[in-house]
């Protein structure tokens, strides 16, 4: 398996826990084939250690090799089959992105011969390029990590190799990527460091000062090759986003994780703010998009109708909730309360829409007491606008009866309402 070159290694990389170095090795391959082994025949992984253990695996390693055994079992909801044969840290595993959401970037690249990620993590959108026929430059600043996206770029460019004869070139360097930059790539990808360092239990920064490269690199890196990308976090201010950048947010299954500024190439004309929706599966048929080229204005605010829309946090955050509204035939339900409200049901992928069977009483006492005059025992609580714990609220509701429900709580221009509802 290629190596990983090293290029001026900083000193302040987390340290590595001992054992995890050798699991990239011949030897690491093989107790982790044998712990694969072990759990299809139906082990619990505290059995396969103790059976490694008799085996004689050294007890570093065994740590090591169990650990990622199990992240594996967990990244196959990432990653899909190919996990199995991949190396995982946990802080890496969390922040690495879905397949779907890779494939989504690596689109973004055609006709591109190469990218350089600068900040590759595990490699998940390395991973994504090189399926989708371009060459690799990956820099990742820890040793380990650079070491596990080095094996699971090997991993892929093999199975690309068996089946069509052969695979982009891909290399990965050692080192901060503001000192090895991109090295005339043309296209540019940059997922900056939105968490303190560590292989686990990292915890996530409070400013984007901090993050690593700086905003202010990752822009100006984008911007200078023909097509470039920056991975963010879908709750950055919105006063950070450059004005020649193409902003999306991305929802899987209701989910949003993260917004992606496009530029160059990358981005698309007349496109400013978009809003994607991933669905599980794989081909066009699971995405769903509203694009427009700036901010929707709101709609306006009316009267509550016989149906409450939700939109989708990706539609809410790229402020295309008036587009939304515009195609549902819907309004506000209060100007600053992401809620919408129709008369009638139209269906959509970009909202969860309720009917509204009842409009109960908006004080808790009274609230009880309804409730329990219908029987209901199982009740999902949603609110917006409202300060209230829906999981402390459920408790002293103290609820009892054959029934379920969806209570919705919020705000209308001129009262607080409790909307007993169900979903379309």
């Amino acid at each position: 398996m290629p190596q990983p070159a090293s290029r001026s290694t900083p000193a302040q990389t987390p340290p590595t826990l001992p054992g995890w170095e050798a699991l990239a090795s011949d030897t690491g391959a093989t107790l982790l084939a044998r712990a694969g082994e072990l759990r299809a025949d139906g082990a619990a992984l505290d059995q396969v250690g103790l059976r490694l253990r008799r085996e004689g695996a050294d007890p570093d390693v065994l740590a090591a090799v169990l650990t990622v055994t199990g992240l594996r079992e967990r990244a196959s909801g990432k990653f899909g089959p190919r996990a199995s044969e991949m190396l995982f840290t946990q802080a890496g595993l969390e922040q690495a992105s879905r397949l779907s959401v890779a494939t989504l970037h690596a689109a973004r690249f055609a006709g591109c011969a190469q990218v350089a990620d600068l900040g590759c993590g595990l490699a998940a959108e390395s991973l994504a390029f090189l399926r989708a026929g371009i060459g690799v430059r990956a820099v990742e600043l820890d040793p380990l990590t650079a070491s596990f996206a080095a094996h699971n770029l090997a991993v892929e460019a093999t199975s690309l190799t068996r089946a069509h004869g052969s695979a982009p070139r891909t290399e990965v360097l050692v080192g901060d990527a503001t000192v090895i930059g991109s090295a005339g790539a043309d296209g540019v990808f940059l997922d900056p460091a939105r968490r303190t360092s560590g292989h686990r239990d990292t915890k996530r920064l409070a400013s984007a000062d901090d993050y690593s490269p700086s905003l202010d690199f990752a822009f100006a890196a984008a911007r200078e090759a023909r097509a470039g990308g920056v991975k963010l976090g879908p709750g950055l201010d919105r006063e950070l986003i450059p004005d020649d950048a193409e902003a999306q947010w991305v929802s899987v299954d209701g989910q949003l994780v993260e917004m992606g500024l496009w530029f160059g190439e990358a981005a698309r004309p007349g496109v400013r703010r978009s809003a994607m929706l991933l669905r599980s599966g794989s081909g066009d048929e699971s995405r769903h998009e509203l694009q427009a080229a700036a901010d929707s204005p709101d709609a306006e605010v009316r009267e509550l109708g016989e149906y409450l829309i939700e939109p989708d946090g990706a539609v809410i955050r790229a402020r295309l909730i008036g587009l939304l509204a515009a195609e549902l035939d819907a309004g506000m339900l209060h100007e600053s309360i992401a809620y919408l409200t129709a008369d009638r049901a139209v269906a959509t992928p970009f909202a969860q829409v309720f009917r509204i069977v009842e409009e109960l009483p908006a004080k808790e006492k009274e609230l009880k007491r309804a409730l329990a005059a219908r029987g209901i025992g199982r009740l999902e609580i949603k609110k917006r606008g409202v300060d209230v714990d829906p999981a402390a609220l459920r408790t002293r509701l103290r609820l009892k009866g054959p029934n379920s429900g969806t209570l919705i709580l919020s705000r209308t221009a001129s009262r607080h309402v409790a909307l007993l509802a169900e979903r379309c």
